[in-house]
């Protein structure tokens, strides 16, 4: 497979917080380094891992700013810019922007339930205010609307800096809709860890991934592997790593992705309201699985 634009594995990074909840911009450059340190190829700042419902504007501006500086040119940084108002959406991409992102990640409008002409004219306004490359991200689990594989390629052949989709759909008949339709240079990218082997059978890229925060290199070389076409190594590498992707959303992401982390004995603080932390049963059925996959001893 060509390599894509963004790479292969692009990690939807945790935001660190102290004990106070408060942004932790120490911890946060420690963090970029481990993630680039661990293979990712690029990362994706203030996204639903990092917590983007809580995260204010200006606390987000904050966070890019200092994942842009730790990260150095090192990998690309994409900023999740979205949201449903495509007014909103733009005025904070435009200012997002002047921090020197390399692109930006866009959701579909949730809450709000627009038709398809509705997600195509967002999407459109919104590429059409930039330069910037941009990522779509489909995920009818938490915005209720599946924006179709019809919108998608409508988008991505009508407007040249729209590169990419995220897909949490779990269609694969959707994903190959896509990829058979798209444009040279469009890449697919899986929403979910554990959709991505089929998802790159099918001609995706990579993934987005939640799962690479714990174990970076594991799940680039489940990526590498299969780009590579090594379908039977792949398998056998996303088989040792399934049970800690499924086992990092029994609650809600990333509840417990900042509890493995802590387990790993490299603490990014707990979750802000309406989240919770993980309970004592939730960190200790994490910590068999995390043993059991060989990423905790």
């Amino acid at each position: 497979m060509p390599e894509p634009q963004f790479g292969r594995l692009i990690t939807a990074m945790i935001t660190p917080f102290d004990e106070n909840r408060d942004i932790d911009l120490k911890r946060t450059d420690e963090f970029v380094n481990r993630l680039i340190e661990g293979g990712t190829d690029s990362i994706i700042v203030c996204g639903t891992t990092g917590e983007s419902p809580t995260v204010f504007y200006p606390q987000k501006i904050e966070v890019i700013r200092r994942v842009i500086e730790a990260a150095g040119g090192r990998v690309p940084i994409i900023a999740n810019v979205g949201d449903n108002c495509t007014a909103d959406t733009i005025d904070f991409a435009q200012d997002v922007s002047k921090l020197g992102v390399d692109g930006f990640m866009c959701v579909v409008p949730y809450y709000n339930k627009p038709p398809q002409e509705g997600l195509y004219q967002h999407f459109k306004a919104i590429a059409q205010s930039t330069d910037l490359p941009i990522i779509l991200y489909n995920i009818p689990g938490r915005c209720v609307v599946n924006m179709k594989a019809e919108t998608t390629l409508r988008l991505a052949n009508e407007l040249d800096n729209i590169v990419a989709i995220k897909e949490a759909s779990g269609d694969i008949e959707q994903v190959k809709a896509i990829v058979a339709g798209a444009p040279e240079g469009f890449s697919v990218y899986s929403g979910d860890d554990s959709f991505t082997y089929p998802l790159m059978q099918a001609g995706g890229v990579g993934v987005i991934s939640t799962i690479s925060n714990v174990a970076t290199a594991r799940m680039k070389e489940i990526v590498d592997l299969c780009a590579a076409g090594k379908w039977d190594e792949a398998a056998d590498a996303n088989e040792r790593l399934l049970p800690l992707m499924n086992g990092l959303f029994e609650t809600t992401n990333p509840i417990l992705v900042k509890e493995a982390l802590a387990l790993c004995g490299f603490p990014v603080g707990g979750v802000r309201l309406p989240l919770v932390d993980a309970t004592s049963e939730q960190s200790e059925r994490l910590a068999a699985i995390m043993r059991e996959v060989g990423v905790l001893q």
